[in-house]
């Protein structure tokens, strides 16, 4: 299988592809990622509104605000990286600021943040 050219660009990394196994983009602070994640799970095999390519993609999302809103670095990027092998697909984002990692927490009531990771890790195997 050719790579898939997905629509548009990372930022300042060229055109963004979908290959058979492997998928990678920096981005800004942006909604963007989740997106180009559900494309190329789609080009995968696993369509749109599937159960696989609805998990990931709100996984992708949810790890992908984190990373944007509590790890970033003015000017530097967010890396989103999907891996399939054996039937599964594995989601690496990463943000600059290594000092400080998530954590999960009980979010109270009435609070609208701290739920994130609680779905995150219903949703994945770790």
């Amino acid at each position: 299988m050719t790579p898939m050219p997905l629509t548009g660009t990372g930022t300042g990394t060229g055109p963004t592809r979908c290959a058979d196994s492997d998928f990678e983009i920096r981005f800004a602070s942006t909604p963007r990622g989740a997106r180009l994640a559900s494309h190329c799970l789609h080009s995968w095999g696993h369509p749109y509104g599937s159960e696989t390519n609805s998990s990931v993609s709100l996984v992708v999302a949810e790890l992908a605000a984190n990373a944007v809103t509590h790890g970033r670095v003015p000017g530097r990027d967010v890396l989103l990286r999907l891996v399939r092998s054996d039937g599964l697909v594995r989601i690496e984002v990463s943000d600059t600021r290594g000092e400080r990692a998530p954590v999960v927490r009980a979010a109270g009531d009435g609070e609208e943040a701290g739920r994130g990771l609680v779905i995150v890790c219903a949703l994945a195997e770790m």
